[in-house]
């Protein structure tokens, strides 16, 4: 609320946080209101029209040319239809003239706070990579993560096993956070028995809990053209758990087959280096498994960026990709659809930081 009026900016704090239930923030300099409707995420800006230093008129054209999108109701007590037009033509949502009735301020504002929410999670990017061992998201989509990161959405990463295969639990599950923390990542880490992860349950109600807990506009997991047998059920179990979620990419694995047929190519020129960073957290393996050698992960990336332009891509078979915006600068080259025989159900794209502490969920099942 940005009002200079101390007793109507109390009145209306009364209204609409004792009455409404809303956590109302004052501020009686609108310069200083821009600088934290830029800054920080609002459901709504209430702004009075004569104020010194800027007008509420000119706060609002501010506040669109910086692409602020909360919703913003304009208030006055001289009410005239210059001030009513200019409200509209610089893209107010309503405007309202004082004084204002507590019932007509509270729905306003709850009407304008639900539309603002629902604006938001239409546009709301969430993205959940699910491997079934440590290594295995980093290897095959760390650049398309970066990517999204760096487009500001939310990364998630569920890996199903802790590696006890290849190597202690307690260290691959270390190296696994320390990669997450690399790629600003939530991790979610499950216990299930590494070379024994079944298409089915409980492999479907880990990955289906964590969808939930998510709700991932875009998952990226393993391909089902994969020699690996927990690589190949994680992919059935995703198609299940993931069956309403409109983008699924598949990526490719050290032991995918050449059956493995990327049509969408994800350059990763501006995040190669971090990838592997994240790779390189996996010390335990990097040094017995050839596959996380540097310059084969490289040559990888250079081969698949024929089809991607840049110099390095990351390559996905397209299981399902919606017609959205907000997707990291690919180069499709057409659309592969795992059948229902290879698990597949049958009805069936600011910059941010990537060094922030990572969020661990450990995952029971």
């Amino acid at each position: 609320m940005v009002e200079d009026d101390l007793v109507t900016a109390r009145f209306l704090a009364h209204v609409l946080g004792g009455r409404g239930g809303f956590d109302v923030t004052h501020t009686a300099d609108p310069v200083t209101a821009l600088k934290h409707a830029a800054a920080e995420p609002w459901d709504l800006i209430l702004t009075d029209v004569e104020m010194p230093g800027m007008t509420g008129l000119e706060l609002l054209e501010a506040l669109r040319r910086a692409s602020v999108e909360p919703p913003v109701v304009v208030m006055t007590a001289h009410a005239s239809l210059d001030y009513a037009v200019g409200a509209l033509r610089n893209s107010a949502d309503e405007f309202l003239q004082k004084p204002i009735a507590p019932e007509h301020l509270l729905t306003t504002v709850r009407a304008l706070v639900a539309k603002g929410r629902a604006a938001r999670l239409a546009n709301r990017h969430s993205v959940l990579a699910i491997g079934a061992h440590p290594d295995d998201i980093e290897i095959g989509a760390a650049g398309a993560l970066l990517a999204h990161r760096a487009m500001g959405h939310q990364i998630s990463i569920l890996t199903l096993s802790r590696g006890a295969r290849g190597g202690r639990e307690a260290t691959r599950a270390g190296e696994s956070e320390r990669a997450a923390l690399v790629l600003g990542a939530t991790l979610y880490l499950d216990d299930l028995q590494d070379t024994s992860i079944s298409e089915s349950d409980p492999t479907i109600s880990v990955i289906s809990r964590v969808v939930e807990s998510v709700q991932p506009t875009a998952i990226y997991t393993h391909s089902f053209h994969d020699v690996h047998q927990d690589h190949r059920n994680t992919y059935r179990a995703a198609m299940v758990a993931g069956r309403d979620i409109g983008r699924v990419y598949c990526f490719q694995s050290p032991s995918a087959t050449v059956d493995f047929r990327p049509t969408r190519f994800v350059n990763i020129d501006e995040h190669l280096e971090r990838k592997l960073m994240a790779i390189d957290a996996f010390a335990s393996q990097v040094e017995m498994r050839a596959y996380l050698e540097p310059d084969l992960i490289k040559s990888t990336a250079r081969y698949w960026s024929r089809f991607g332009g840049g110099r390095y891509a990351e390559a996905f078979e397209v299981v399902r990709d919606s017609a959205v915006s907000g997707q990291p600068v690919s180069v499709p080259g057409g659309t592969w659809m795992a059948s229902p025989g290879d698990g597949a159900d049958e009805d069936f794209q600011p910059t941010a930081h990537a060094d922030a502490t990572p969020e661990v969920h450990n995952v029971t099942s």
